[in-house]
Formats: C-alpha cells, structure tokens, sequence
C-alpha cells in the first residue's frame, strides 16, 4: 500500500498541473472563441494563413514551439522584456511561462471544437433575432452562445487534458523548476532519470492516463447532454 501513495514533489506537481492548465484554458477561451467565429464566419485574404498558424503548434515540434516562445516572450525577448518594464508581468521561469506554453499547445483544439459548431449553426435563428432588433452582440450571447456551448465545452476540456499533458514546449521555454514548472509531465520526466524513480514515475504515468481518459469521456458526455437539451 505504501508504494501506492503519492510523495509530497508528486502532489505538488500534480496540483502545479491542475492551477497551469485552468489558466491555459481561461487565457485561451476569449480568443479561442473569436478567432473561431472569425474563421467560420467570414471570407478574407489570408484566411488560409490564419488558419495554418493557429493550427501550426499541432504539427510542429514542440521544442520549436516552445524555443519560438523563449525568443519571444522570454526575459530577453521582444515582447517579454516590454510586458516586464511596462506592467511587470513576466512568463520567465515560473508558473505563468508554463500556462503561456500550455494554452498554445493546446489552442488549436479548442478554436476547431468551438469552429465546427459555430459551423452548425443554423444563420435562420440569428437572422430571425436581427429583424427582431437584437443587435450584433446581444444575437451572439442569446442566440449564438447556447448553441454552441456544446463545441465550447468539449473545445474548453480538450484544451485542459492537452494542457495536462504538455511537456516539450514547456521544458524549453521555462525549465524544470520544483514548484513553479514542474508539472506532471515534467515530474514524470524527471523520476525516470534518478535511481530508484520508477515507482513514482509509474504513479504519475496512471495519474495521467486517468486523467486524460476522465476528461475525454466527460467532454463526449457534456456535449450529449447539451445537445440533447437543446434539441428538446
């Protein structure tokens, strides 16, 4: 029984992994949600392009992605250096780096979850609250919003369980550090290169399996149950 039982680095990273991949999920939705009603909606020069860089991190090495971030968003970067001296944010080597890493990975799953029901919707119904004289935005939460909660929320725990999971992206851009990147992957990692680690990485492999599976079925399960409401 006793090897059953988590240590305290275990526990930490696993409750590192729950606060990162909440907050790449609530970064990630406001845009995710734009950027999918821009794609489905509208016809534009570059729409191609656009669509190819949000689902770029699903094809490209995860170190690119997370290497691209470093150069980026890093203390030395670009836009890093600008967010530290202007409202002193930085995704340096800490908990913030790795949500910012996570959320990228796992964004283009959350775009095509909530893309493909906004596609669904039936353009009568938001037409029908215009000539009512709803205005654009009023449609969109009334109308638009609950149809497409089902995509949402499927989209939004895809966007977790990938979170949970990352791990290249996340090594590059801001380490290995013991209570502030040290997520689940990473412990996992990490127990495989000391003497003795196995068992502990055989726990933490479990734990993410569960994980995964758990919120894979809850997403089939919330979006049955949504659609069937809305149905009815």
């Amino acid at each position: 029984m006793e090897s059953l039982s988590l240590t305290a680095l275990e526990v930490e990273s696993l409750r590192l992994s729950l606060w990162v991949s909440g907050w790449a999920v609530i970064g990630s939705l406001p845009a995710g949600i734009a950027i999918a009603w821009v794609l489905a909606r509208f016809k534009f020069p570059g729409k191609i392009l656009l669509d190819g860089l949000v689902h770029l991190p699903l094809v490209l090495p995860p170190v690119v992605t997370g290497y691209t971030l470093l150069m980026l968003m890093g203390k030395n970067g670009h836009l890093g250096s600008l967010l530290q001296k202007t409202i002193g944010l930085s995704f340096s080597f800490n908990w913030k780096g790795a949500a910012l890493a996570s959320a990228v990975m796992a964004f283009p799953l959350l775009v095509r979850a909530v893309r493909l029901s906004i596609e669904a919707v039936d353009q009568g119904l938001e037409a029908a609250a215009r000539t009512l004289g709803a205005r654009p935005l009023r449609v969109f939460f009334s109308v638009t919003l609950p149809l497409i909660m089902p995509g949402v929320l499927a989209g939004v725990i895809l966007c977790f369980a990938r979170s949970l999971s990352e791990f290249g992206a996340t090594i590059m851009f801001v380490s290995n550090i013991p209570g502030q990147t040290r997520t689940l992957p990473l412990a996992l990692y990490s127990l495989t290169q000391v003497p003795g680690g196995e068992a502990g990485a055989l726990r933490l492999c479990i734990i993410s399996v569960v994980l995964a599976l758990l919120a894979l079925v809850a997403s089939e399960l919330l979006a049955r149950h949504l659609d069937r409401r809305l149905k009815g």
